[in-house]
This record gives structure tokens, sequence and C-alpha cells, in this order.
């Protein structure tokens, strides 16, 4: 009988097998492995104890030794990123060193002959609405009486041959066409001199401004 017990006892000891660790039975019931070391705190940050009179950190502010932070350093929240910031501008300089003469005509161009359809449809309107005001008329009939003509119908001197609406539109038109090919004329000039100034001085610098 105390072989046999010896023999058991000898067994229960090596229950763990070859190569590995040996654990004690107790009864024939494996005992269960040990739990691990609880953590510092049991899973909650460390109370923070201040001294009198220090004041308290803002709402929000990390506890040195709380879980999740590394290196036990407190860290405050940053600024949001729109709260109350002024925009930032950007800038940029730019240089126009040449000037296309070809596009500076195109241009001048279109501008020039919208320029002369203004003055053609401002000088229509312009006659029109005098002409129903009975200026043209008043001043005729005050004509007539300053050179004293009024009762010789044919000396008599009449305004409307030098101011008629046929003759008013004829002159609009011939200063709208010189204005045109003047204007042109000159853009395109200016162009090529600009071209030539450019080459000596650098050209016309330009900053330009961004607000985010």
């Amino acid at each position: 009988m105390s072989g046999a017990t010896g023999a058991g006892g000898a067994t229960g000891g090596l229950a763990g097998g070859p190569g590995g660790t040996a654990q004690q039975s107790y009864g024939g019931q494996t005992p269960p492995p040990p739990s691990a070391p609880p953590t510092a705190g049991g899973g909650f940050s460390q109370p923070t104890t201040y001294v009198k009179g220090q004041p308290t950190p803002p709402r929000g502010t990390r506890v040195p030794g709380a879980p999740g932070q590394s290196g036990g350093q407190s860290r405050r929240p940053g600024p949001s990123a729109g709260g109350g910031g002024t925009g930032r501008t950007r800038k940029a300089r730019l240089r126009i060193t040449k000037a296309d003469p070809w596009s500076v005509m195109k241009v001048s161009f279109l501008l020039s002959l919208a320029i002369g359809v203004i003055i053609i449809v401002a000088a229509a309107v312009l006659w029109m609405t005098l002409d129903g005001l009975g200026v043209f008329s008043s001043l005729s009939g005050t004509l007539k009486d300053v050179t004293g003509s009024g009762s010789d119908s044919s000396s008599a001197f009449n305004l409307m041959d030098y101011i008629g609406f046929g003759k008013v539109m004829l002159f609009t038109v011939l200063i709208a066409l010189v204005d045109i090919v003047l204007m042109t004329a000159l853009a395109t000039l200016a162009a090529f001199i600009y071209n030539s100034a450019a080459g000596f001085t650098g050209g016309i610098e330009l900053t330009l401004a961004e607000e985010d």
C-alpha cells in the first residue's frame, strides 16, 4: 500500500508531462493558474492632490498617469481650427514682361467699336429728346428775331439746315469711325512701346492677394 501511494504521488507531481513545468495536484485536480497582478489603481487614474492655493487645471486636461497616456505628461486641448482666428492672406507677385500686339489690337478694336456704337445711339437719343422738347424751334425763332429776317422767308436763317437729324447723325458716324481707327492704332502702338520698355526695365510688377 505504501508503494502504490508513493507511485501515485510521483505521478501527480509530474502531471505537467515531459518537458513541461511540474505542477502539484491536489486530489487529482489541477489548480487554476495564478491571476495576473492587478494594475496600479485598478484601471483608474491615480487621485491628484493639489497644494492649497494652487489653481485647478481646466476641464478636459489629462491627469498624469491616466490610462492611455504615454510618457506620463499632461496634454491640454489645443485651439480648434475654426475658433475665431483671422483669415490669412496669401500674396503672389507677378510681372508683365510682354504684351501681345495682336491680342491688344483685337481687344482695342472691339472696345472702340462698342464706344462708337454708344456715341451714335447717345447722339440720336439726345437729338430726338431736344426736338421733342421744342428746343430747336425756339432757337430758330430767336435767331430769326435777332437777324431781323422774320418777314422775308427767302433770306431767313434756318437752324435746322445745319443741325438737322441727318446731318447730326452723319457727323456722329464720322466721329465714331475716327474713334475706332485711332483707338485701335494707338493701343497697338502702345503694346509695341511697352514691349520695348519692358526689355530694359523688366516690366510692371503686380501683387495679387488671396484670402483664405
